[in-house]
């Protein structure tokens, strides 16, 4: 008599099929199977230096559409560039709220953050750029968000008594200045001004620590009739969202960076064909942004990348959701995700399935740049350690 799967169960598999696949395309070995010392170097000298640089998919993707055998041609970049210098997880589980900038808070917070999801509200946590700036003294220019969506506004600071206000990172918002800069020119951009795929009514009211648009010359070296110009030749958010983040860091160099693609998320449309767009998109933008580490003399032989999903999306299989479309069920498909990790002091061409959540990458990011966040209730991950 064969029994039903239960969660845990199809977390495994998803965990494993993950596993085999990139062990045969890449060749990649366990690391189960490795010894000796961690290649991070510690030094308060080499911490100095070190960047970071985060990327999140807003919604994620399942593994039919990306990494397995049917999907592997949506992500040619992910799967034969970066993911052969890089350690991968394979099992990530969130047990938090699958929202978008709640799931986002959580990552960059490292607890579970229960917020309403489409609230103009900062996290009730310290994030990992207050922790940063605040044990290392670091200057504001030394954080930043570029973000989707105008909801995501409050993601840089908490509303925490002792860090909060002054403390966390700069946010930019590549819509919210195209809108800015495009009033009353009569410029068709409605699909880039889209601000929310799973509630297209929903717009915040902005306020507190976002980028404005009189920055852009400023801070930027970018004039906004170069920015409008830019804006009109990019085809999607996300391709704004990256060339933003390329001029910072070419002209601010900052050494926590964090943003966050949310082109893959108009699966919430219900239109297979653009999800598939979006994840092609955002696999290509992936590889674009650590090409320009390369070519950064700030950035290159100096940063570690990482590139992980929110959280998935349901199962096609389960009669509560909408398949690829929504992430309404909680099931495993939809809580059960993957990280990359590439770049200076970590190991190249490496499989862990060991099971992490995704609230670990804030006490990792912690234990890589020497802060230390105290609230955060993840755990770093002994991996990259």
């Amino acid at each position: 008599m064969n029994r039903s799967l239960g969660p845990g169960d199809v977390s495994r598999r998803l965990s494993l099929s993950r596993r085999e696949f990139l062990r045969g395309a890449t060749g990649a070995v366990l690391g189960s199977t490795l010894t000796g010392a961690s290649p991070f170097v510690h030094g308060e000298g080499s911490r100095r230096k070190r960047k970071v640089i985060v990327i999140t998919f807003g919604g994620g993707a399942r593994d039919q559409e990306t990494f397995a055998p049917q999907g592997q041609e949506n992500i040619p970049h992910l799967l034969n560039e970066l993911a052969p210098q890089s350690s991968f997880f394979t099992h990530v589980t969130n047990q938090g709220i699958l929202g978008h900038y709640v799931a986002t808070a959580s990552l960059a917070t490292g607890v579970y953050e229960t917020l309403n999801n489409f609230s103009a509200v900062p996290p009730d946590h310290p994030t990992v750029f207050e922790y940063f700036r605040k044990d290392l003294r670091r200057p504001s220019s030394d954080a930043w968000v570029v973000a989707p969506s105008n909801g995501f506004n409050r993601i840089g600071e908490s509303d925490c008594r002792s860090y909060g206000p002054g403390l966390g990172a700069t946010v930019i918002l590549p819509k919210h200045l195209l809108q800015a800069a495009s009033s009353g020119s009569g410029l068709s951009l409605d699909h880039l001004l889209l601000d929310n795929y799973e509630n297209p009514l929903y717009t915040p009211t902005l306020e507190g620590g976002e980028f404005e648009l009189n920055q852009l010359d400023q801070i930027l070296r970018l004039s906004v009739s170069d920015f409008m110009a830019h804006a009109r030749t990019l085809s999607s958010p996300d391709e704004l969202s990256v060339y933003i983040a390329k001029r910072l860091m070419k002209e601010e160099s900052p050494s926590l960076l964090w943003i966050t693609m949310h082109d893959m998320d108009i699966a919430h449309s219900g239109a297979y064909s653009l999800y598939i767009e979006g994840i092609r998109r955002t696999d290509r933008l992936c590889g674009e942004l650590w090409a320009a580490v390369q070519n950064e003399p700030e950035y290159k032989d100096n940063t570690t990348l990482f590139i992980l999903p929110d959280f998935g999306r349901d199962a096609d299989y389960d009669a509560g959701g909408n398949g690829f479309q929504h992430h309404r069920t909680g099931d495993a498909a939809s809580r059960t995700t993957w990280m990359m990790a590439l770049g200076i002091g970590v190991r190249e061409k490496v499989i862990y399935d060991e099971p992490m959540q995704s609230i670990d990458l804030v006490p990792s990011l912690g234990a890589i740049m020497g802060f230390s966040p105290q609230l955060a209730q993840g755990k770093p991950i002994k991996e990259l350690l």
